[in-house]
């Protein structure tokens, strides 16, 4: 195809010099008609909320992602709202794979998660029991992904006579478990009774032996980056560094990710996407638990630059 500049010189060819200035004045207009440069979309967002959570609660992190990245599709996944976020994560789990499984389907580029406290866990289930899921890039914003361990608001409305120190004869019942809250419940002091029972943490973290633990890592390794968001003012997850996979030990010190079995022991794949530089850290002081998905600093420090 010719550009603008030929074609006035072609013109000029064989037109008039007359004709040439009368058409001068609507140059600017030939040229604002000419293609210019594609422009790259971005890949699509798709965002999980959190137990008691809705679509609404992210009304600020979808403006911020409209204006830094204009023209994303952002999908709020609008599931088990306010008390349904209640429901066994595994029940869970499967509504969100069939909420996911279009939007990635027409995005053969990839998707971006953006999943906030307890949907940061339901995400990596997703990632573990999709097959052939395409996401880039993980963001857990403030996920107890080693488990909780805190008396919170949360806890004494769910369960008003229990401290966290008994918690456990709760959720580590049958009973319990149909509790999401009770599926991540990790009592460090009750480690044996945490393992044998827990019908979700236990086995996304590769502790239990089952027969897809070797699926689900693989599966899990198909991710480009994990961005794990997290903070000490945080006042919910507890201990804080559950968002960095770091935890308790039987006496309440908390060990780091990398001291932790499951990334030593490789058990579902933290050691390996750490090795390969695809786990990202972004620790941020004064931000309370309900606020991660509003502060605009935040956004800009810690996810806007995963949004490819």
């Amino acid at each position: 195809m010719k550009s603008c500049g030929s074609m006035l010189g072609l013109w000029g060819q064989r037109l008039p010099a007359a004709w040439v200035l009368l058409l001068l004045p609507f140059l600017p207009l030939l040229l604002l008609a000419a293609p210019g440069p594609h422009r790259a979309s971005y890949k699509p967002v798709i965002v999980v909320h959190g137990l008691f959570d809705s679509s609404y609660s992210f009304r600020h992190l979808l403006e911020y992602i409209n204006e830094t990245h204009p023209g994303t599709v952002v999908t709020v996944l609008d599931l088990f709202d306010g008390r349904e976020s209640l429901r066994p994560l595994w029940e869970q789990v499967q509504g969100f794979r069939e909420a996911v499984v279009p939007i990635m389907a027409k995005a053969p580029q990839g998707v971006h998660l953006i999943c906030y406290s307890q949907g940061g866990l339901v995400c990596r289930a997703l990632l573990s029991v999709m097959d052939d899921h395409n996401v880039d890039s993980f963001i857990s914003l403030s996920s107890p992904q080693m488990g909780q361990y805190g008396d919170t608001d949360y806890l004494k409305w769910l369960f008003p006579t229990s401290m966290r120190s008994n918690l456990y004869r709760i959720c580590y019942s049958p009973w319990g478990q149909e509790f999401s809250i009770c599926n991540y419940w990790h009592d460090p002091h009750h480690d044996d009774l945490y393992l044998n029972a827990s019908s979700f943490l236990a086995l996304i973290n590769g502790e239990r032996d089952h027969p897809n633990a070797t699926v689900w890592r693989k599966n899990f390794l198909r991710v480009g980056h994990l961005v794990l968001i997290g903070g000490p003012d945080d006042g919910v997850i507890t201990p804080w560094q559950s968002s960095f996979f770091g935890f308790y030990d039987a006496n309440e010190t908390v060990l780091e990710m990398e001291e932790q079995l499951v990334y030593l022991r490789d058990s579902f794949g933290l050691k390996t996407l750490l090795a390969r530089g695809a786990i990202v850290r972004c620790p941020m002081a004064g931000i309370s638990h309900t606020a991660w998905h509003s502060n605009r600093t935040l956004y800009e420090t810690c996810i806007e630059p995963w949004l490819s």
